[in-house]
Formats: structure tokens, C-alpha cells, sequence
């Protein structure tokens, strides 16, 4: 999909490719990313540690018959700036296991969204659900970072990706025993992920070439998914009533972030979600 020059997604992966080939100069592969001994060292004692990387399935937390809520970890986004004043990771995620959430979102993105891969490894540290690395991947080597850093699953947007590029990135991720949320925001984009066999898709309700929202975005394409498919819908969701009505459309979960990193009291945030859920 061609992308507008002045787009904000044409920028962020302007900006990932010089990130990533920084990285891959610094420390090229089979060198591994960060160990975890050089996370944040304010990592509970109690900590679930031993948990190898990709064991937790991330397809599977999102395949019962209640609809599961997705928790995301963000400090920052382009739209809406800082989402809070000193978020601290290992709290929050340990607050959202609390709410209830299936699976945790950590976005790993530098520039835009103040993120490190240092916060996933952390994250691992601190919880047993599975993980979702959120970040740009345009390159294979991510995903072996993502692997190292102890993600469970990857996000491959495809508006980011040529068409043989997404497929690349699917089977490698795959590979390594990866889960892979493919996300799209138009039936074209649907059409793409579908053909490289994706079994879990994400609507991005928020449209990454000007960042507006627009939660029908996700009850529009349901119809397009085939029976089989489970379906993330992604961004602008706040409360109990717009997750039941995505539930009754047949969306299996639903990722949130910044309601979530603005909520005094994560945990509550999420139980009020999963309240709409059953």
C-alpha cells in the first residue's frame, strides 16, 4: 500500500529503518539482544523468570469463549502526547494481570512512543501473560529481538509492508514460534492479511496516516473475516459498553492502551472492561 509522503506512518518507519540498522551494526546477528540482567533492576524477587520465551501462547489467550482484553503498556503517542507523568512498568503490568487482562501489550517503539526493549524484557519479568511485542517490525531482525526479549507474539502492520515482505515476516515469525497479530484498518488491507494465511487480525480503529479514530472501522469489516479468524479490534476503546457492543459483533478481543495508562487505578480499569466481556 502506497503511503502519502508526509503521512505519520511514512515517518515512523522512515525513522525504525535507521533505528534498526543502527541496532544491527551494533550488535548483528546470532549476537542477542539485551540479556535479562541489564533490565531495570527494580524487577520483583518473585518474579516469573524461568518462562522461555514464546511458551505462553498468545493465540490461545485470546481463543476462549468469553472475549479477552488486551492490556497495553505505552508511556507516550504521537497523538496524544505523554499518557502519564512516571508510569512504572512492572506495576501497571502486574495491575492489569490483576484486572483480568488475557494478554499484555508492550510497545517497544523509541522515538514516538518513549518505548525500549528493555521494557518487554522487564515485563517478562513481572508477568505471566503472554506478551505482544507493539513496535514497527520491517526487519527479521526484530523479530529475533522480539524472541530474545521474551515476547510471545509480534504486531505486523500491513500498511507498513509489501505484500511479500508481510508474508516474509509472517513465516519467519512463525518460526519462531511467534504468534502474529496482522493489522489492517480497510478491506484491502484485510484482503492482504487473509491471503497470508493470518489467524488473528487486528482493526486498527485509528487510521496511522493522520491518527483519527473511528471505532465502527472495526464492525464494518467484520463481516469480510471468515468463520475461524479471531479478530483484535485496536484503539479508541474506553468502556464496558463499547466492549460489549464489539463483542456482539464477534470480535474476539480488544487491545487498549492509552485509557488504560491514563486510569488511576489500572486493575480497575481492566476489571471495568472485562465487565463488558462475558
Amino acid at each position: 500500500m502506497s503511503l502519502p509522503a508526509t503521512s505519520v506512518l511514512a515517518r515512523i518507519l522512515s525513522e525504525t529503518r535507521a533505528e534498526v540498522e543502527r541496532r544491527k551494526r551494533a550488535r548483528p546477528l546470532p549476537a542477542q539482544p539485551p540479556a535479562a540482567a541489564d533490565a531495570p533492576t527494580d524487577v520483583p524477587a518473585d518474579a516469573p523468570t524461568d518462562v522461555p520465551a514464546g511458551a505462553r501462547p498468545f493465540r490461545d489467550a485470546l481463543a476462549g469463549e468469553q472475549m479477552s482484553v488486551i492490556a497495553e503498556f505505552k508511556r507516550r503517542s504521537p497523538s496524544a502526547g505523554a499518557l502519564s507523568e512516571r508510569p512504572q512498568l512492572q506495576a501497571t503490568v502486574r495491575a492489569y494481570t490483576l484486572g483480568g487482562a488475557a494478554a499484555v501489550s508492550i510497545l517497544t517503539e523509541g522515538p514516538n512512543f518513549d518505548g525500549t526493549l528493555e521494557d518487554l524484557l522487564a515485563a517478562r519479568q513481572a508477568c505471566a501473560l503472554p506478551l505482544l511485542r507493539k513496535d514497527f517490525i520491517i526487519d527479521p531482525y526484530q523479530l529475533h529481538e522480539a524472541r530474545a526479549a521474551g515476547a510471545d507474539a509480534v504486531l505486523l502492520i500491513v500498511a507498513a509492508l509489501a505484500p511479500a515482505a508481510l508474508a516474509a515476516l509472517y513465516t519467519q515469525a512463525r518460526a519462531l514460534s511467534l504468534d502474529v497479530l496482522v493489522e489492517v484498518h480497510d478491506r484491502d488491507e484485510l484482503h492482504d492479511a487473509l491471503a497470508i494465511g493470518a489467524e488473528i487480525v487486528g482493526i486498527n480503529n485509528r487510521d496511522l496516516r493522520d491518527f483519527s479514530v473511528d471505532v465502527s472501522r472495526t464492525e464494518a469489516l467484520m463481516d469480510d473475516i471468515p468463520n475461524g479468524t479471531l479478530v483484535v479490534s485496536e484503539s479508541g476503546i474506553a468502556d464496558a459498553r463499547q466492549v460489549r457492543r464489539l463483542r456482539d459483533r464477534g470480535v474476539s478481543a480488544v487491545l487498549v492502551g492509552e485509557s488504560l495508562m491514563r486510569a488511576a487505578d489500572p486493575a480497575a480499569a481492566v476489571r471495568a472492561l472485562v465487565a463488558g466481556a462475558p
